[in-house]
């Protein structure tokens, strides 16, 4: 197929990357230039392990190519999928100006060069009710009767960075939203020898499946940081509480983000939390766990901090590993690692950071953004060699990797497993 990807952040890189290697044609349309050239370049701009090795191969092969322009090649697709961001707003919500906007490029993209029906999918985490309130109405406004021309179809990804390709690949479900809630031909063609069960159901219920499963993450994150919290002030063992609960899987599920260790954060659960809590609000849905998520991850925030100092004498050399939410990822988008450095700073600690995937040049967009109200991470990070030779008096480990270096340190704490 002729795909074209709207946005260029992690989803929409991983896709553009592994539908051109399963032979599909895939233009990518960004305004960051940057981008855009790694792409041409044959590179990822983004650091999630395979992409790279994807883009590089796409790019002689001739199946990717990346553009700032919206191009009438877009036009010409037989599908185009969305996937630019949707911050949050300030009461919480999810800022839908990049979701209207490019929902109004690309109808008058459609208008200008009128071509076969053209299906657009939506990845991008939206509010229920969005495709029918804001983005079919655009469409309808713009094209009129030719409005039937465009198949308005949501699609929510389940992709975790670090893991990104895999998922793509072997993902745990295929969600496709239509309005009468039948298949979709042009994403069946698409997901076409994925092993993975299919909904096939209407525009609302797909656009609440992403808010649900990534409000259900934060939740257990939660619960697992309060359990292992009352276990560190009971002098019990957590890592052995976390042991036996997850050996239910028939009752609790699944152990994927139940065990007590660091607070939840990046670029999916904060957000989605916040949004949801705001529909919440404006539907009167009264939803009391949820609306406490925020305030016990930052509770918990807290408590990591004076976990990992307890006892450390004023001025203590502090060394952090990882500074980016999630190892093998550079997204600091809502670290909590960014929030424990700024206490460490804060309370008079001399701090270092080790992320071997964090490089200041290389990060963009949003990333780049954080880095800009956070500058001290720039200033603070050391390679591997000052690591290795230096004496500290406390390692705080945020990746589970300390044992892979040769550390000469008082003490090391795995701030992702409470003992």
């Amino acid at each position: 197929m002729k795909i074209a990807i709207m946005g260029l952040g992690y989803v929409g890189i991983t896709a553009a990357a592994c539908l051109a290697s399963q032979g599909h044609e895939v233009i990518g349309i960004d305004p960051n230039e940057t981008k855009v050239n790694a792409i041409l370049d044959g590179r990822s701009p983004i650091t999630e392990p395979g992409i790279e090795e994807l883009i590089s191969r796409a790019r002689k092969n001739n199946s990717i190519t990346a553009s700032t322009a919206l191009v009438e090649k877009v036009a010409e697709s037989d599908l185009v999928i969305v996937c630019v961001g949707t911050p949050s707003a300030v009461d919480g919500s999810h800022n839908m100006t990049h979701i209207a906007e490019v929902s109004r490029q690309l109808a008058e993209l459609v208008k200008a060069h009128p071509t076969n029906k053209i299906t657009v999918a939506y990845r991008s985490t939206i509010r229920p009710g969005t495709i029918e309130e804001l983005i079919q109405p655009i469409f309808e406004g713009i094209l009129r009767e030719d409005a039937k021309r465009v198949d308005l179809v949501y699609n929510p990804e389940f992709l975790r960075e670090s893991s990104a390709v895999n998922d793509f690949f072997a993902p745990p479900k295929i969600v496709i939203g239509t309005r009468t809630g039948e298949p979709s031909r042009v994403l069946d063609e698409l997901h076409e020898g994925i092993d993975a069960p299919v909904f096939y159901v209407k525009y609302r219920e797909s656009e609440l499946t992403k808010f649900v499963d990534n409000t259900f993450h934060a939740v257990k994150t939660v619960f697992a940081n309060e359990i292992g919290r009352l276990c560190v002030k009971l002098g019990i063992s957590a890592s052995e509480i976390h042991r036996i609960f997850i050996s239910d899987t028939k009752l609790n599920v699944s152990p994927y983000y139940l065990r007590p260790g660091g607070a939840f954060g990046g670029s999916c659960l904060p957000k989605d939390v916040r949004a949801l809590q705001h529909v919440s609000r404006s539907t009167g849905g009264y939803t009391h766990m949820i609306d406490s998520l925020i305030a016990s991850n930052e509770a918990h925030k807290a408590f990591l901090f004076d976990h990992v100092t307890r006892g450390l004498e004023h001025g203590a050399r502090v060394l952090m590993l990882g500074i980016a939410f999630k190892d093998n990822s550079d997204d600091l988008r809502e670290s909590p690692n960014i929030d424990m450095a700024r206490m460490l700073i804060t309370a008079g600690y001399r701090l270092s950071i080790f992320d071997p995937n964090v490089e200041p040049q290389n990060l963009m967009g949003q990333n780049l953004g954080v880095l800009s109200n956070s500058p001290f991470v720039r200033d603070l990070l050391v390679d591997r060699s000052i690591t290795e030779s230096t004496v500290w008096d406390l390692v705080i480990d945020a990746r589970g990797t300390a044992s892979t270096y040769r550390l000469n340190a008082k003490t090391v704490i795995d701030i992702n497993r409470l003992a």
